[in-house]
């Protein structure tokens, strides 16, 4: 199979785990349907269009890893959603209006929130397909060299510090994500190549074959026409690199 080769690396990146209470949590790897939100907005899909999302999201493979491991980082927030000023037009980078709908949290005070990040972290993900229906890699590919819209990381303020697609090798080639991922080199801070990285976290399918792990349920499965998370699946985590893959 192809693959995409994504160095994510940013300031902060979050990827939106179970929000308990006001604690918005990150897990520790993406999720599939984060995955296919950041496509989505490449290629310029919108919230309506339920079909063509779901079964992109059915056909994501990736696997990922830090090569740089991050710190947690806690943001406190708060927020009046009953201020005059949170009822009006908001504007995007596209210079197009974005609104806030109405519902029961516009009618309360001030909310309390604490959201959870990563911090200065750097990692790889190998992104590819199940199977040659399009979008395929190479027109995802296109899209996330000019996308449709801005891309983001997990949330709209965790922004890129360096263009997604990896620089030398934007797509490699192998027999599955996990193979791929151990093909391409590992990072240092700089964006440069460590010559001995040793074992780093990674994630990858739990039907992939790949060094020992611990399958974990995780819950990064959307129903896009509801809008809500609708399942979950057993993903592998552990370690990899020289003289474990």
């Amino acid at each position: 199979m192809k693959a995409l080769i994504l160095r994510f690396d940013a300031p902060l990146m979050s990827f939106g785990g179970v929000i308990v209470d006001h604690h918005g949590f990150t897990d520790r790897f993406p999720g599939t349907a984060m995955l296919c939100g950041l496509i989505a907005n490449a290629l310029g899909l919108r919230h309506s269009e339920f079909d063509a999302l779901q079964t992109l999201q059915s056909r994501i493979r990736f696997a990922a890893r830090w090569d740089v491991a991050p710190r947690q980082f806690l943001d406190y927030q708060t927020v009046d959603l009953a201020q005059p000023k949170m009822c009006r037009p908001s504007w995007t980078s596209r210079g197009r209006a974005e609104h806030r709908g109405g519902g029961p949290a516009a009618k309360f005070g001030t909310h309390q929130r604490f959201r959870h990040f990563w911090a200065d972290g750097l990692m790889t993900v190998a992104l590819g397909f199940c199977d040659d229906e399009d979008p395929d890699v190479e027109a995802v590919e296109a899209a996330i060299r000019a996308p449709a819209r801005p891309l983001f990381l997990g949330r709209k303020a965790c922004l890129p510090a360096r263009p997604l697609l990896d620089p030398g090798q934007p797509t490699v080639e192998g027999e599955d994500v996990l193979a791929i991922l151990c093909q391409v080199a590992v990072w240092d801070r700089h964006g440069q190549p460590v010559a001995a990285p040793g074992a780093v976290q990674a994630c990858w399918p739990a039907d992939a074959p790949g060094p020992p792990g611990e399958a974990n349920r995780v819950y990064d499965l959307r129903d896009w026409a509801n809008q809500v998370p609708s399942s979950s699946r057993l993903r592998m985590e552990g370690l990899i690199g020289e003289g474990l893959t």
